[in-house]
């Protein structure tokens, strides 16, 4: 039997496998719902080179040995398959495509070398990896790539007898497990789901520039279509079809797991083991065969689920979705950019709209938002009482102003009152423009949407969009990230498109612009100060330099904390986790502080009021938390 009739039976059978594989894969997914009509086409396809080699490598290449041999590994697979399918599929039998599929099959031996060894033979194996079949993917890619590079090597006199068999062999494992494997779920799945995952990602405007009339932004949750009675996922047959794609995409690097405040705590979340236990219940089955960190203090093999079956608590506990704080670092990490918090909120939305099974005090909070417009119940005529000293402007229809402040729930809040009029200190003297909603003001809905009850989200919003609509301003203000993040973004689907700022990027255009001049305090160069990146304002709006130019311009040189900016570790206080208060082995702002501590802060310079109140929270010896507002009114003093 000649070597060539060989390769090329292989290369045909490779074909029928991955043709099985992607049947098989796509089965599952097609059990989810449909997406909107007219949202994805085959079209798509056309984008994956521009988002595997731009977007997805983008995240990659921020651990640089794992880029470099997932370029190595990976591009020379599909770069050898190419030629062999070139080559002998279509019968050319070309001694200079052979050479080239020998260079493609060398580069991916080498990568996989590299692979095995980042498992096997580093000092420190990363804990974060999942172990079991991905720890023999190396062995079984690198098995595919010598055979074939032994293939094209040996003369053709030389491939007979028990070598053809070895060399064959050899090729034909690493064939398996990159097509019927990745069918049965093996780790290769990842592979070919990742690339339609880039095709048809839930989340399209990821891969968008960003235009001012997006209806819903990159990182806005999508309003469900209540009147249709899309009251969230309770089975996994109710995410859609591409939701269950993307979790098929994920290739167990762990890197959302590390990155993950709940999971670092010691809540009962890990994201990535929750993201197979999503693929488990679209599949069928146990999760005993999960073979990575397991979820904090939930064992492995107790739980199973199937397509039509209620996932929480057969197959995901209650906990696992209330202790998410919604921070999207899981999602900043992700390298298949895989959109956890989206699962999570909806989940969260069945629990909440169908099951009624909110923990804590969500139900006493989302009852009073309901009733009073104030997540605390609160009189809202009195949100601005801490002002009346201080001569602010009340907003009034028909008077324009060049900013309306809107202060958010904190605003009752003696804390955080302290930042407001350290800002309006600020805007007085910079002699702008503004005014208050005053006792009109509701609440945005943020935490409502968050604990999944978007019913209460949408009749906050519009109730809020409607007060907005009878005043005449150019932007809107605020110290409040959450408030920011739900006008700027969130409000759009409901019709609401204001430009909204975060009062750290309103001071700093002051200073750049000469309106404000601050002094370096003496004092503030003898401390050392560092600056905490809240999420909703560095990982859900991108801006995480405007504060830092702030204090540079007071004379403060920010040390930095190990985790910043975009990637900044979570106070604890987002996604309504205050109010569900799951317990853990340590508390999330007690592990941040703890960063400040590591570095020496003596200050930790804050632009939120949630993460405010989390780390002033910490028990026992701590830096000083205080907002950027506060630092630059002492400046002006």
């Amino acid at each position: 039997m000649s070597p060539v009739f060989v390769i090329t039976v292989l290369l045909w059978l490779s074909v029928a496998g991955l043709a099985f594989a992607l049947a098989k894969r796509a089965a599952y997914w097609r059990e989810g719902r449909a997406t909107a009509a007219g949202a994805y086409g085959w079209t798509n396809l056309l984008a994956i080179p521009k988002r595997y080699f731009v977007d997805l490598h983008h995240v990659v290449a921020r651990d640089p040995y794992i880029a470099k041999t997932h370029v190595a590994t990976a591009g020379g697979a599909i770069l050898a398959m190419a030629l062999v399918f070139v080559n002998y599929g279509l019968a050319i039998y070309s001694p200079w495509l052979d050479k080239l599929i020998f260079l493609a099959a060398l580069v991916m031996l080498v990568g996989a070398v590299f692979v095995w060894r980042r498992r096997h033979g580093a000092k420190a194996v990363p804990a974060r990896l999942s172990r079991g079949p991905w720890d023999h993917l190396p062995l079984l890619l690198g098995s595919f790539a010598l055979g074939l590079a032994l293939f094209i090597a040996l003369p053709a006199a030389a491939m007979s007898g028990a070598l053809a068999i070895i060399v064959a062999l050899l090729i034909a494992v690493g064939a398996f497990t990159m097509t019927f494997g990745a069918a049965r779920g093996g780790p290769m799945k990842h592979a070919l789901a990742g690339l339609l995952h880039l095709a048809f990602h839930p989340r399209q405007e990821r891969f968008a520039e960003r235009n001012d009339n997006d209806v819903v932004p990159p990182t806005a949750l999508k309003a469900p279509l209540l009147d249709a009675k899309e009251y969230g996922v309770g089975k996994p047959v109710e995410f859609r079809w591409n939701q269950l794609l993307s979790f098929d995409a994920c290739v167990q690097c762990g890197k959302c797991e590390a990155a993950c405040p709940a999971f670092a705590a010691g809540q009962p979340l890990n994201p990535k083991k929750l993201i197979q236990d999503l693929v488990t219940g679209m599949v069928g089955g146990t999760d005993e065969a999960y073979a990575g960190s397991p979820t904090p203090g939930i064992p492995v093999g107790k739980h199973g689920g199937a397509p039509g079956k209620p996932l929480v608590s057969s197959l995901i506990e209650a906990d696992t979705l209330w202790s998410c704080t919604t921070c999207r670092a899981c999602v900043q990490e992700c390298p298949m950019l895989i959109e956890h918090v989206d699962a999570i909120v909806d989940m969260r939305r069945n629990q909440t709209l169908v099951e009624g099974n909110v923990p804590g005090k969500g139900p006493i909070t989302l009852a009073n938002l309901r009733e009073t417009g104030s997540s605390n119940g609160y009189d809202i005529g009195a949100r601005y009482d801490w002002a009346v000293d201080l001569q602010v402007q009340v907003a009034q229809p028909g008077r324009p102003v060049d900013v309306l402040l809107i202060a958010g729930e904190g605003a009752f809040d003696m804390r955080y009152q302290r930042t407001l009029r350290a800002l309006i200190k600020v805007l007085n003297r910079a002699g702008i423009d503004y005014a208050v909603l005053g006792g009109v003001e509701t609440d945005t809905g943020d935490t409502a949407r968050r604990l999944g009850d978007e019913a209460t989200f949408q009749q906050l919003a519009t109730k809020l969009i409607g007060t907005l609509s009878q005043y005449t301003f150019r932007k809107i203000v605020t110290a409040d990230p959450h408030v920011l993040h739900s006008l700027r973004n969130e409000y759009r689907a409901l019709g609401g498109f204001y430009e909204v700022q975060h009062h750290t990027a309103l001071i700093e255009e002051l200073v750049s612009s000469g309106k404000l001049a601050p002094k370096a305090v003496a004092a503030f160069a003898d401390r050392k100060i560092t600056y905490h990146d809240p999420c909703y304002l560095g990982r859900y709006n991108g801006e995480t330099e405007a504060p830092r130019r702030l204090l540079k311009t007071i004379g403060i040189k920010v040390v930095e904390m190990e985790r910043n900016g975009m990637r900044g570790r979570c106070c604890g206080g987002g996604g309504g986790a205050p109010l569900t208060d799951i317990p853990g082995k340590k508390r999330i702002p007690d592990i941040r502080i703890d960063d400040a501590r590591t570095i020496g802060a003596e200050i930790v310079a804050v632009g939120c009021p949630n993460c405010t109140a989390m780390l002033e929270g910490v028990v026992g010896p701590r830096p000083e938390v205080l907002d950027v507002a506060e630092l630059v009114a002492a400046a002006l003093e």
